[in-house]
């Protein structure tokens, strides 16, 4: 696990490991119990030109139409919208998978919703989520890890880490439920382990400090 440093941020220690900016294109984030209040934390501190898009699972209820792209979008100048099938990924936006369907990335910047098998008992899965932004984007995806209980996303981060992306936890301390990060972070795969308040600067470190670097 790398030491997160912070964007701008200068203490001295010019030994210390730091974030080098990568060509990120895309961040992936998973959520289950607790879910809506840390991602209404995270998405409403990234702006509005937000460099990549980012393709999110929380675990919800299969039986109900789901409100969370409306909630979600009152809380972030970000535009956030349920996922739908074949839409092609822009960044500045935020899409939600919807109940009962996996989301998937394809390499050609799409998405695909299906409903096929629940993964360990769940539909939409972040594993399934991980895996196919990890084949589709490689060393150029972020995946996130937030509150939630169970494990899903611990495959998915050693697919992320496997095809050399970057893999980001939520700590235990600030996770209403720590199931799903401390499962992730047991598998040795997670480079940045975060109180939920550092989450969204981390993601601004990562992404947009490289853009800006691009456009000199």
């Amino acid at each position: 696990m790398r030491k997160w440093k912070g964007a701008g941020r200068d203490d001295g220690d010019k030994d210390a490991p730091v974030a080098t900016p990568l060509p990120f294109e895309i961040v992936a984030l998973a959520s289950s119990a607790g879910g809506l209040e840390a991602l209404s934390q995270v998405l409403a501190a990234l702006p509005g030109n937000f460099p990549a898009p980012i393709v999110a699972v929380q675990h919800l209820d299969p039986k109900h139409r789901s409100l969370m792209a409306e909630i979600l979008s009152r809380r972030t100048p970000l535009h956030v919208k349920q996922a739908e099938e074949g839409e092609v990924l822009a960044p500045g936006t935020v899409y939600i998978a919807p109940p009962d369907r996996h989301l998937l990335v394809n390499s050609d910047h799409t998405l695909t919703l299906t409903q096929t098998e629940l993964v360990h008992f769940l539909r939409p899965s972040a594993d399934l989520l991980f895996e196919s932004v990890a084949e589709s984007y490689r060393d150029r995806a972020i995946a996130v890890v937030l509150t939630g209980s169970g494990s899903d996303g611990s495959m998915g981060v050693k697919a992320i880490k496997k095809m050399g992306g970057t893999v980001l936890a939520q700590n235990a301390e600030s996770a209403q439920f720590s199931g799903m990060p401390s499962a992730a972070i047991q598998t040795g795969m997670v480079d940045f382990i975060l109180p939920l308040d550092e989450v969204a600067q981390a993601l601004k470190t990562l992404t947009m400090n490289q853009a800006a670097d691009e456009r000199r």
